[in-house]
C-alpha cells in the first residue's frame, strides 16, 4: 500500500476540525501523543499485538495532525532527514558528523 502523506496531514487535520479538537495548542497535542507513546510502549512490554496495532496507529495519527498544524510537510521533511542522515558518520564512541566535515 502506498500512502500520500500529505493527504493524509489533511484528513488527520480536518477529523479534528470535524471533531472539534485542539488544533491550535501545539503543546497540548505533544502531551496528548506522549500518552499514545506511553500506550504503546505498554502494549509492547505486553506483547499484545492488537493494542500495538492501534496504539502505533494513534501516535501516527497525531504526529500527522501536529505536522498539519505546523505548516510542515511531513513526507518532506522525513525525505530530508532521510537525505542528512545518508551523509552521516557515526562513530564508535556514539559522536557523529557529516561526511567530509571530520
Amino acid at each position: 500500500m502506498q500512502l500520500d502523506l500529505n493527504t493524509l496531514q489533511k484528513e488527520v487535520y480536518q477529523n479534528k476540525v470535524n471533531h472539534h479538537f485542539n488544533v491550535t495548542d501545539t503543546n497540548f497535542e505533544l502531551l496528548l501523543m506522549h500518552g499514545e507513546l506511553n500506550e504503546l510502549f505498554r502494549g509492547i512490554l505486553k506483547h499484545d499485538q492488537a493494542n500495538i496495532h492501534e496504539e502505533i496507529a494513534d501516535v501516527a495519527i497525531y504526529l500527522l495532525g501536529l505536522a498539519e498544524i505546523l505548516h510542515v510537510d511531513l513526507g518532506q521533511a522525513i525525505v530530508d532527514k532521510l537525505h542528512i542522515d545518508e551523509q552521516r558518520v557515526y562513530e564508535k564512541d556514539g559522536s557523529k558528523h557529516l561526511k567530509g566535515t571530520d
